[in-house]
């Protein structure tokens, strides 16, 4: 299943340096504390999104995936301590509580910040440098979930990454080195390989500033040869919901949403993955797209190739203009002309339409394809409170083959909320 995160928050400095002999207690138990060093410093931040999500299948669908069933969830919530070592050293470390397999590790690292010309070095578990839907936080994404393609990405590995931009915050790039496949909580051994690269370059050709028009491009690349020798992609249709260990749920039911794609465990010797990014942004409006390339090459020598691509729109109602963070290449978050409060004020409210593709349907690999269009309604009661209604209507033209036969033709209505808040 596809796996998400956040992005790393500002850092304020919350907490006075510790004693050298007691490092784990702060100094001010020793004494006065304005005397003290102001490293290493530490915020706490976090958020969490319930969901709940309605399924209406035609009966080829449930033939092909089995009898989805609605629920509510907590698809995320995750803690995260943040702060600075050093001037120059930054960290995180961030767990997530919902996740199955709880808790699991999501960004964990450190960085080195204005080495070789003012760029960043990062080393630990963090989001590769590869799609601006992928490293869009995961707390500013228009819809519930990235897009279909996102199953392409290696997406969170243990490596070491440089990047930066430019001195006019027109251009990013970046280029990351890590062990494949990564498991849950950082690790990964092996000898058959185990290591991959992801870089990335985007630019604004037209950059007017917030508001008054600009134009996104980007190129990524990705090559992995797995520790394990086996590669898979599967995604379910841009919704999730499960209950963890599924003790209640009756024997023969599935506890968690099953994908709808599925290309089974790739005996496979490397991967090429390519994605060209798209985005354009004026006034109240804005939109982004990607297409994305995987070769697969398995060890009995056949070379697969698979494709996926979206396109999607947002619209503010109420006049308000989706920032672009020139720093990371990708939309940031919405802030409401006029927040929800006691004393009134709408917040922000948004409409947006996706599509979206995912081929996984090869010679001797048949994982299926899948189409998605989604509407999206977002409310946005201030910057770090949102309510998010999707409705989701996939087009499942062939089911994966292992799960038995295939079924072509069938037809899923997905309906979901979410309500989120962070700090």
């Amino acid at each position: 299943m596809t796996v998400q995160n956040i992005a790393p928050p500002a850092i304020d400095p919350m907490m006075e340096a510790p004693d050298e002999y007691d490092s784990d207690l702060p100094p001010y138990m020793f004494g006065d504390s304005n005397t003290s060093q102001d490293f290493p410093t530490v915020r706490l931040t976090g958020f969490f999104q319930a969901d709940a999500v309605w399924f209406s299948q035609d009966s080829k669908n449930i033939q092909a995936v089995g009898d989805v069933q609605n629920g509510a969830d907590f698809r995320r919530a995750r803690l995260a301590a943040t702060g600075d070592a050093w001037e120059n050293i930054g960290y995180m470390l961030e767990m997530d509580f919902a996740f199955p397999g709880r808790p699991s590790f999501m960004d964990v690292w450190l960085e080195v910040r204005d080495v070789l010309g003012g760029n960043t070095v990062r080393v630990g578990q963090y989001r590769q440098p590869i799609g601006m839907d992928a490293l869009t936080s995961v707390k500013e994404l228009t819809f519930l979930e990235r897009a279909l393609p996102f199953a392409f990405l290696p997406f969170r590995q243990i490596g070491a990454m440089y990047f930066g931009n430019t001195e006019d915050e027109r251009s990013t790039y970046a280029i990351s080195g890590f062990r494949y496949p990564t498991g849950p909580y950082g690790g990964n051994i092996g000898d058959s390989g185990g290591y991959g690269l992801a870089t990335r370059l985007t630019h604004l050709l037209v950059d007017n500033g917030d508001g008054n028009g600009l134009v996104h491009i980007g190129a990524d690349y990705s090559y992995a040869n797995p520790a394990n020798n086996l590669i898979q992609y599967r995604n379910q249709p841009e919704v999730f919901v499960t209950e963890a260990g599924g003790s209640n749920v009756p024997v023969g039911v599935p506890s968690a949403m099953p994908p709808f794609v599925d290309t089974g465990l790739i005996s496979a010797q490397d991967y090429h993955l390519f994605d060209a990014e798209l985005a354009y942004a004026i006034g109240s409006f804005y939109a982004q797209s990607e297409v994305l390339y995987s070769i697969v090459q398995q060890r009995n020598g056949e070379v697969d190739t698979f494709s996926g691509a979206y396109a999607h729109f947002g619209y503010f109602l109420t006049g308000e203009t989706r920032a672009y963070n020139r720093k990371g290449g990708v939309f940031g978050r919405v802030k409401p002309l006029d927040p929800f409060n006691r004393d009134g004020g709408c917040g922000a409210w948004e409409i947006a339409g996706r599509w979206s593709y995912i081929d996984l349907n090869d010679k001797s690999i048949q994982g299926g394809r899948m189409t998605d269009l989604t509407f999206g309604l977002n409310w946005y009661l201030n910057q770090f409170t949102k309510f998010q209604f999707n409705y989701i209507h996939s087009f499942l033209h062939s089911s994966p083959a292992v799960y038995g036969p295939v079924v072509n033709n069938s037809n899923a209505d997905i309906f979901a909320l979410r309500a989120q808040v962070d700090f």
